[in-house]
């Protein structure tokens, strides 16, 4: 119906929250050894290619109507998309559990009201009350939320950025590893934007703003991260704004863009346990994850999180490959089917080069190779299926 379609507006709105978060500022801060210049570059560059590629999986999502793993159907068939659904879901509860124990830590060592678990139990308290508002009734609390982190964010940039950007590059990351940290960012949400997308009113307008908001926003994250490393010798997120002389503005940064971020990955992972079994309430799966993830930043030894970007970007990379050949090159739809055997075989491979590629220092990272090899993979498996079927 037509009252539930979304506007440009508040997609845009989401995407925003999407990347101001705690881990964004934390991932860019491992920029810092290449200089500033340099790790500027490598952020773009990776940047654009990860979000040309949320540009084309919100797009199938927008076209078709469909969730993020509804649409993993179109390449896998029925039964084949519950193995990514069942990963989505996995995925989004260890990011959850990350984002509340990144965002608690920086919050408990500016203020310590307790410990690192109560500042967890806040946080996910308030996860949960996002999801009670429910998606569709947050587009005030939205703008008041984002318009603070606007401010504050601009607080924190114009603090850094006033100091001296001017240290040489050291050893630590090689240019191809920081293209792929950049492109690792926006590719975890490779199987989320279509969860938003689905109810534009504009669709292709709505997938280009949800891609450029997010570029725009999440590089600023990434060169915030990168220049407090550079200017302060930290990579501690609270010794940072301590530096930087926010108290109580750094612990509403941290507390509301920890908020705003995690709920997308909670409300996601509701929707995804829908496509599991439509016996699942979406809205109270995503309160038990939210719970479930609260319990993780408590009691889990969750600390560094750039392995599972990598593993993110490994199972979901290929994925993202066949479908994106699927629908823009082959226009193909394996919905009726059971299981698609053949693309099943495909991501398996894609996902196996993914890791091997991993001890490879390529120019452009990891993900561009292997997408481009599982593509032409795909199409050259589905000429040899219509040579088969061709009559002699």
């Amino acid at each position: 119906m037509e009252e539930t379609k979304t506007s440009v507006f508040s997609n845009g709105l989401i995407w925003f929250g999407a990347a101001v978060s705690i881990a964004e500022i934390l991932t860019g801060t491992l920029f810092a050894p290449l200089g500033f210049e340099k790790g500027i570059a490598t952020i773009i560059i990776g940047h654009i290619i990860g979000c040309i590629l949320l540009y084309f999986a919100g797009l199938i999502g927008a076209k078709t109507e469909r969730s993020s793993m509804e649409t993993v159907k179109i390449s896998f068939g029925q039964k084949g998309s519950l193995l990514f659904s069942s990963l989505n879901v996995l995925q989004l509860v260890g990011w959850t559990a990350v984002m509340i124990v990144s965002g608690a830590s920086a919050a408990n060592a500016i203020v310590n009201i307790g410990g690192i678990w109560v500042w967890s139990i806040v946080t996910g308290a308030l996860i949960i009350l996002w999801c009670l508002i429910g998606i569709k009734n947050l587009k005030i609390v939205n703008i008041i939320a984002m318009g603070g982190l606007f401010i504050l964010t601009i607080i924190l940039s114009s603090v850094i950025f006033g100091g001296d950007m001017t240290a040489l590059a050291s050893d630590g990351l090689s240019f191809g590893n920081a293209i792929e940290l950049s492109i690792a960012m926006p590719l975890s949400w490779l199987p989320l934007i279509s969860d938003y997308t689905r109810n534009a009113k504009k669709k292709k307008v709505t997938a280009f703003t949800c891609a450029a908001v997010y570029f725009f926003a999440s590089c600023w994250m990434y060169i915030i991260g990168m220049g407090a490393a550079i200017l302060t010798g930290e990579s501690d997120i609270a010794k940072i704004m301590m530096s930087a002389g926010l108290g109580l503005m750094g612990i509403m940064i941290i507390i509301f863009s920890t908020v705003t971020t995690t709920f997308l990955d909670v409300y996601s992972a509701g929707v995804s346990s829908v496509s599991i079994s439509k016996k699942i309430n979406e809205k109270w799966a995503a309160i038990i994850i939210s719970i479930i993830g609260t319990l993780l930043a408590i009691f889990a030894p969750i600390s560094k999180f750039e392995g599972f970007l990598y593993l993110i970007s490994s199972v979901f990379a290929p994925m993202i490959a066949i479908q994106i050949t699927d629908v823009f090159i082959l226009k193909k739809d394996h919905t009726s089917e059971k299981i698609n055997i053949s693309n099943m075989i495909l991501w398996a491979v894609g996902f196996a080069i993914y890791r091997i590629f991993m001890g490879i220092d390529t120019p452009i990272g990891n993900t561009i190779p292997v997408m481009i090899i599982i593509s032409l993979l795909s199409v050259l498996i589905n000429r040899f299926k219509k040579g088969e079927t061709q009559p002699c």
